[in-house]
C-alpha cells in the first residue's frame, strides 16, 4: 500500500512539474497531509509562503485550519510524506551516495550565496532573526536508509567569525535526482564567559519523522522512537488546544500555554524502566521565554506512551535576558543510562 501511494505521488509530482510552476506535495492538500491523508486537489485554492512555495488545499475550511499553525502543519505534512515514501526512497537511494548529497548541498549554498550578495541567508526559527552566514565546509554526512542523506554543514556569522553554526540539510531522491527537503540549525552560538560557544540546539533536524511507525534501517532506532513519541504527543496535545501545548505547573499551579521547540540529547532510561527526555517549549507568543519540560515514557507490548510531564527549568528575566533556572537535575532521579 505504501509503495503504491509513493509511486502515485511521484507520478503526480512529475506531471505537475512538467506543466509549469510546481505546487508543493504534487498538488495534494497540505492540510490533508498534515492530518495523515492523501487528498488530491486541482490547486484552485492555494497559499504562498514567504519563500514563494505554493501549497494547495481541497477547500476553504482546509486552508483555514492549516493556516492556524502553518509551521507545525508543514512539519506534520512532510513527516507523513516521508513515512509514505520510505520504501521507494530506500530503493532510490541505491543510485546515490553521501558524496552526491554533499555536491548538491555545496551547489545550493554557492547559488544562494551568490544570489544574496555573498552571504547564505537563513531564518532562525527560534526567534525569527535573519541570519547572514559564510560557508566553511561540510563536517560530515549521515545516511539513513528510507529517508535520505543529512550533510552537517559548517558556517559562521558573516560579521563575526567567532560565531559558528552547524546547519543540517536533509537531501533525498525524487524523480531520479537528489533534492534538498529541509534545512535546520543543529548548533548555534551562545555567549558563555565572554566567549562564543557552539551549543547543540537539537540533535537531528529530521527527528519529527515518525520513526516509530516507519523506522527504515536506523542504527539509533530506540532513541528515535522516544523522540518521535514525545514530538507526536506534543503536536497531538497542541492540536486539541488551538495550537498550544497546555501544561499545569506542578509547583505553582499555573496553567502554561506553550509552543514546542526541540528535544535534547541524550535520551536516558531510568532504573525503573522509564525513558526520560528533556525538551524545550517556548511560551506562546514569546521569543526567548523558554521552558525546559521533561517527559517520562514507558513501553508496553512494543508501543511507547507518555506517562508524566513536568517542568524542569523555568525562564526568569535577569539583566534583560531570559535564563533557565532549574528546579531539579536529572541526576536527582536516580541511576540512568544513555539510550543509543
Amino acid at each position: 500500500m505504501i509503495r503504491a501511494i509513493a509511486m502515485a505521488l511521484l507520478l503526480q509530482i512529475s506531471v505537475v512539474a512538467a506543466a509549469g510552476p510546481q505546487p508543493e506535495f504534487g498538488g495534494q492538500c497540505a492540510e490533508g497531509l498534515a492530518a495523515g491523508r492523501h487528498v488530491m486537489t486541482d490547486c484552485s485554492l492555494t497559499w504562498t509562503d514567504k519563500d514563494g512555495k505554493v501549497y494547495c488545499f481541497h477547500d476553504a475550511a482546509s486552508k483555514t485550519a492549516f493556516l492556524k499553525d502553518p509551521q507545525q502543519n508543514l512539519e506534520r505534512a512532510r513527516a507523513f510524506i516521508a513515512a509514505s515514501m520510505v520504501q521507494s526512497t530506500e530503493e532510490a537511494m541505491q543510485n546515490f551516495d553521501s558524496n552526491d548529497a554533499e555536491t548538491v548541498v555545496k551547489a545550493h549554498v554557492a547559488a544562494q550565496t551568490k544570489a544574496n550578495g555573498g552571504v547564505f541567508a537563513l531564518t532562525d526559527p527560534l526567534d525569527g532573526s535573519a541570519l547572514k552566514l559564510a560557508f566553511d565546509g561540510i563536517d560530515f554526512t549521515r545516511t539513513i536508509d528510507g529517508y535520505g542523506f543529512f550533510p552537517d554543514v559548517k558556517f559562521h556569522d558573516s560579521k563575526d567569525a567567532q560565531k559558528n553554526y552547524l546547519v543540517d540539510f536533509w537531501v533525498a531522491p525524487a524523480n531520479g535526482q537528489l533534492q534538498i527537503v529541509e534545512t535546520r540549525i543543529y548548533q548555534a552560538p551562545k555567549q558563555q564567559d565572554g566567549k562564543w560557544t557552539a551549543v547543540t540546539r537539537q540533535p537531528i533536524p529530521w527527528w519529527w519523522i515518525p520513526a516509530s511507525e516507519h523506522p527504515g534501517h536506523m542504527a539509533q532506532k530506540r532513541s528515535w522512537e522516544v523522540m518521535s513519541v514525545v514530538e507526536q504527543n506534543a503536536l497531538a496535545q497542541a492540536a486539541k488546544n488551538g495550537g498550544v501545548f497546555k501544561l499545569k505547573d506542578d509547583k505553582t499551579g499555573k496553567d502554561l500555554n506553550l509552543e514546542f521547540v526541540d528535544t535534547h540529547q541524550p535520551i536516558r532510561q531510568l532504573d525503573d524502566g522509564h525513558f526520560f527526555a528533556c525538551t524545550d517549549f517556548r511560551t506562546a507568543g514569546s521569543k526567548g521565554e523558554i521552558y525546559d519540560i521533561d517527559f517520562w515514557l514507558s513501553e508496553k507490548d512494543g508501543k511507547m506512551s507518555v506517562d508524566q510531564v513536568r517542568v524542569h527549568k523555568v525562564p526568569e528575566l535577569k539583566g534583560g535576558q531570559w535564563i533557565q533556572v532549574p528546579r531539579y537535575s536529572w541526576k536527582d532521579l536516580g541511576e540512568s543510562k544513555v539510550v543509543p
